[in-house]
């Protein structure tokens, strides 16, 4: 009570303060107009008329001026609708003083001139005494503390941002100058802020400006522009911002808040992805949901995915803690209450048929695996156990437990392997196939290349490596690779689980393959250093697994669009025989869990001609016959161990 009686006095005095100052402003003109009038001496009769009349004149200004709210307005906000109102209430209190003196008060000598000086000279007048206010807070932006900002787009995004900057000091930014390719707008004004000239003219403005940071905006922009502007800016050693892309905002207006460092999404030739979730909502709604590899980028992600889509439960599902704790506990955190955190390995199947048979899932997202390149050439026993045994494993209880739907997370290096994780893959790739002929369970493959931020990508280990302060190691100049964002990837993989019916392989349109090398080159110039002078860049050569480039369909397979955009179906080739595929997995699992790396590399390359690392001893040695590496049987199976009909049996694996 006693604030609201403090704050009610207050306003008091500072709508009395306004309404003397107003008073006082209107005589001044009126006097002012007379000396203007009359030449700065104003004859006898003119001035008793002005010092007779001018009461009736502040009364009528006074009475007029309250309906108008002029005493009520913040200033500080003072805008062209404060103008308006007041050029309103302008006119019609000297309409009203008209009528008054020519009619009421018959002083029909009272000069016209003055009457049209008065009103004129007036709205000046509280037109400054709006706005002085605002002046004098608009300046602190000129103050020395603030960030030297040079904008480039004069736009409206560009208008509008200097607009906020000017209005709040308080962010830290004076803007300096716009850089603008127009013609039309060099050397014009915005808000204060000179179009300073084009990007051909960045070296010169830089030199003369010396701004601390350069802020791009331009919504709209392509990523080829930005990259453009990117590349101009690399000398100067200047940290870049931008604004949001345009399916980013909201709303219309663009504030200083929006302002955020620009990342290496911002170069990327990508159309943007329809990431409505309405759509899929019945694929999920309702279902048990399991998504293996649950800690991992794309499994988390899956998880915040899938949990936004109201399903009756989500069983998370990762051998590894602490990966799982921390997307357990995000989900809580966003009151999701339908979440089952399980620690569990894909590789042991008496633990998956519990599991299958405890929660009872409908819907399974299988994306755990081993999935970097390097490390699984060191391991390729364990590549094997993880990636192919992994999935045979996941996808039986799937089939046992009459699952509705069964997606496989593969990848692009799954086609035409060098690697011992892409013939791994490629693996597990056959395996849904030949179950889904079988099955009622619907079996698919989503298949992609890489995406940023996730665990397996390039771009977190050149970040890591820039704040080390470098080098930056590079395979090869000339290596390529498709990559795709992680939200929009995850969203396509719940698209084509909505358009399985069964043994589809889906591949994601990821656009055209980036130079690697250029992307490094760019993360350093985001990182506002040089790259080559600040930042050295090494190349260690391809690594055993490598490819220059990358594909995501091989040359037997067909390709058809999709109902959904951006999604594609790859038809394997039809004449595939996958009858003794059954028997290529055990040996291959029983090899793996025997650590015999030699069998492994045969039988691999025995599923996958494709695959055939060089010194695969056993085939240069004539012992990697398909004939003879099958008639050896595999292990028996253990007792109370259960397999489906025409896929391998379970092998114990040796675990390490």
């Amino acid at each position: 009570m006693a604030r609201f009686f403090t704050t009610s006095v207050i306003g008091g005095q500072r709508r009395l303060l306004l309404f003397l100052a107003h008073l006082g402003l209107a005589a001044l003109s009126n006097w002012l107009a007379f000396l203007l009038r009359f030449d700065q001496t104003i004859p006898v009769a003119e001035w008793n008329l002005f010092i007779t009349l001018l009461p009736v004149l502040l009364a009528i200004r006074a009475l007029t001026f309250y309906p108008f709210r002029l005493y009520d307005g913040l200033w500080r906000y003072t805008s062209l609708w404060d103008v308006r109102d007041l050029a309103l209430s302008i006119v019609a209190s000297t309409l009203l003083f008209v009528g008054a003196v020519r009619f009421g008060l018959g002083a029909r000598a009272y000069p016209s001139s003055v009457i049209m000086i008065d009103a004129l000279l007036l709205l000046c007048l509280l037109t400054g005494l709006r706005l002085l206010p605002r002046f004098i807070r608009e300046t602190d932006w000129m103050g020395s503390g603030q960030k030297r900002v040079l904008v480039v787009g004069a736009g409206d995004a560009g208008a509008m941002i200097v607009r906020e900057m000017r209005n709040n000091p308080s962010y830290g930014y004076r803007p300096i100058g716009f850089v603008d390719d127009n013609p039309a707008k060099n050397g014009h004004r915005i808000h204060g802020v000179t179009v300073l000239g084009d990007r051909a003219h960045l070296p010169r403005i830089i030199a003369e400006q010396s701004p601390e940071a350069v802020l791009i905006a331009m919504p709209s922009a392509k990523p080829a522009t930005i990259r453009a502007m990117v590349k101009a800016l690399e000398p100067f050693h200047l940290p870049i911002q931008t604004l949001p892309n345009l399916r980013d905002l909201l709303q219309c207006r663009v504030e200083v808040s929006q302002i955020r460092n620009l990342s290496i999404e911002d170069l990327l030739d990508r159309a943007p992805v329809d990431l409505d979730p309405e759509p899929l909502r019945a694929l999920v709604q309702g279902e048990r949901v399991l998504v293996t590899g649950a800690g991992g980028s794309i499994g988390a992600e899956l998880c915040r995915q899938v949990a936004g889509l109201n399903p009756a439960s989500l069983v998370l599902l990762d051998r590894y803690e602490n990966g799982l704790f921390a997307i357990a506990n995000e989900l809580a955190a966003a009151g999701k209450t339908c979440v089952s955190s399980v620690i569990g390995d894909v590789t042991e199947v008496g633990q998956m048929n519990r599991l299958f048979a405890e929660y009872r899932p409908t819907l399974v997202f299988h994306a755990a695996a081993h999935k970097h390149v390097p490390l699984m050439e060191g391991n390729p026993c364990e590549a094997v156990l993880n990636n192919v045994g992994g999935t045979r494993i996941v996808a039986e209880a799937a089939h046992r437990h009459e699952v509705d739907r069964f997606i496989l997370i593969s990848t692009d290096k799954a086609v035409n392997p060098v690697s011992v994780m892409g013939a791994s893959k490629g693996v597990a790739e056959l395996l849904v196939q030949r179950l889904s002929r079988t099955s009622r369970t619907v079996f698919a493959t989503v298949r992609f290349g890489n995406v940023l931020g996730s665990n397996g990508s390039v771009v977190p280990l050149f970040l890591e490596q820039i704040r080390a302060g470098g080098p930056v190691t590079i395979t090869d100049p000339n290596m390529r690779r498709y990559f795709m964002l992680m939200t929009e990837a995850v969203h396509l993989v719940l698209q084509a689980a909505r358009l399985a019916r069964g043994g589809e392989l889906f591949v994601l349109e990821m656009g055209e393959q980036i130079s690697v090398l250029e992307m490094a080159r760019n993360l350093i110039r985001l990182s506002g250093l040089v790259p080559d002078q600040d930042i050295a860049l090494t190349y260690l050569g391809c690594r055993p697994g490598e490819k220059l480039t990358e594909e995501l369909v091989a040359p037997h397979e067909t390709v058809e669009p999709t109902l959904v955009a951006k999604v594609l179906c790859v038809r394997p080739d039809p004449a595939r025989d996958l009858a003794q595929l059954a028997g290529f997995v055990a040996k291959l699992e029983e090899s793996a869990a025997e650590g015999n790396v030699s069998k492994v590399q045969a039988l691999l390359c025995a599923v996958l001609p494709a695959y055939c690392p060089a010194g695969l001893s056993l085939i240069q040695e004539g012992a990697g016959d398909t004939d003879a590496l099958l008639s050896q049987e595999p292990s028996p199976t253990p007792a109370g161990i259960e397999t489906v009909a025409g896929l391998a049996p379970t092998v114990p694996h040796r675990r390490e």
